[in-house]
């Protein structure tokens, strides 16, 4: 039997002769809008599979050794800059006091004159001290009086600026003042530089990059300084004031977050999965303002950090920036990865505040609730880290073979119910004519 015959039998799809098929308007019509119909639906597939979408997984995260970057905007307008300070302390015994790499401190005006920023022009941090120092003998050395030269001096073994004199002074726990009688002090006119800011307030503005374990950073008043295992900070100057002068920590976080910024498109993005999400949603401390009229009163953050990564369409891992020493990379930098890639976090919060004098919290509505008596007025950060990482990675919505299903699919489907409903049409006109025609 010729070949030709053999495939003849296996033939699934016979064919009508010409003379037997029969043509309808109605046809006709069903034809051209199954076709259209087609047109769309395999349209709507096509962009079904173009379309990228955000998997959240959840994993224990195996990092180890790795750093953190802590972005911060907040602003305290009843502290001057020159009585705040920012210390970094963790679990792992490393402790940052007035801290001042990669944070810049804003001078802002009194609250009743607005509170506008003051020319950046008079904030370089340290210029007062060079331009005192600028004009004394090469060979000056001046006295520490009786504390020890800090190891920051700028002559080894001196204290040539008022600054260095505080350094010496906290080094050996005693307490500053205003500086009478410190003759370099004297000479920079440090108490007056002092006075003439009590009315001014200060705007924290920066980040820092602190050991990704179980810490602190706080903003206090003074000079801190150890004493024993207690960290302490100078506070005769904070509460000393001036005349109609009250220091308080009312304070205002513009911006706080953990790790580099999610770009807008990026955060759109993971919100189609469910919640509308921006980055409000990353730093839920953002726009965060707290007043308060006593000068000793404490407030405290609480943060649960969880790691947060994202990871673009066709990401492959080839190496990590997370891999290479973090000295080397600067500061806003480190957790941005290659192809896009972005190593961040987000977190939760809760907060508490009490007064340092101690009582009840009856104005708060919990008489029952006894607050504990001392401490250190200030702002405090405490975060904790998570051991769960939380993995956003960008996949195509379908496989291109689940895309040619579909366009079989809907070529199919949409041919058979157009089929059936020519058929129900034909049908029904031929049973009319039938029924004209008797």
């Amino acid at each position: 039997m010729p070949a030709k015959s053999r495939f003849t039998r296996l033939d699934a799809f016979t064919k009508t002769v010409e003379d037997a098929r029969i043509r309808t308007t109605s046809g006709g019509i069903v034809t051209l809008t199954s076709l259209l119909l087609i047109l769309y639906l395999v349209w709507g597939e096509w962009a079904d599979y173009r379309r990228v979408v955000v998997h959240p997984e959840l994993m224990v995260d195996k990092g180890r050794g790795e750093k953190m970057e802590i972005h911060m905007n907040i602003s305290f307008p009843r502290v001057p800059c020159e009585l705040l300070t920012l210390d970094v302390m963790d679990v792992s015994g490393e402790v940052q006091t007035g801290v001042m790499h990669g944070v810049n401190k804003v001078r802002l005006r009194a609250e009743k004159e607005g509170g506008g920023e003051i020319d950046r022009s008079a904030l370089e941090l340290g210029k007062a001290e060079l331009e005192a120092t600028k004009h004394l003998d090469p060979e000056y050395c001046g006295e520490c009086f009786g504390a020890p030269a800090p190891s920051s001096a700028m002559k080894a073994g001196c204290c040539n600026t008022c600054a260095e004199v505080r350094e010496a002074y906290a080094s050996v726990s005693w307490s500053f003042g205003r500086g009478e009688n410190v003759e370099q002090c004297e000479r920079e006119h440090y108490s007056e530089h002092l006075d003439e800011q009590r009315r001014e307030g200060c705007r924290i503005e920066g980040g820092i990059r602190v050991n990704k374990v179980v810490g602190n950073f706080h903003f206090a008043p003074g000079k801190s300084f150890s004493n024993g295992n207690m960290h302490v900070h100078d506070l005769e100057n904070y509460f000393a004031g001036a005349d109609g002068v009250e220091h308080t920590f009312t304070h205002e976080v513009h911006h706080l977050r953990f790790g580099p910024q999610l770009p807008e498109e990026v955060a759109r993005r993971i919100g189609r999965k469910g919640m509308a999400w921006s980055n409000h949603h990353l730093n839920p401390l953002d726009d965060t303002e707290q007043k308060t009229d006593e000068k000793a009163y404490n407030y405290m953050y609480f943060v649960k950090v969880v790691s947060t990564a994202y990871l673009p369409l066709g990401w492959e891992r080839t190496g990590s920036i997370l891999d290479i020493p973090h000295e080397l990379i600067e500061l806003g930098g480190y957790g941005k990865g290659e192809a896009g890639s972005i190593e961040t976090h987000q977190y939760s919060v809760t907060s508490h505040k009490r007064s340092l004098a101690g009582g009840d919290g009856g104005q708060e509505g919990h008489k029952e609730r006894l607050h504990a008596r001392g401490g250190i007025p200030g702002v405090f950060f405490s975060y904790d880290i998570s051991p769960m990482k939380v993995v956003n990675r960008e996949a195509r919505s379908k496989s291109f073979s689940g895309f040619l299903v579909g366009v079989c699919a809907v070529i199919g489907g949409t041919l058979t119910v157009a089929a059936a409903i020519d058929r129900a049409l034909y049908e029904g006109g031929q049973r009319v004519k039938k029924m004209h025609s008797s």
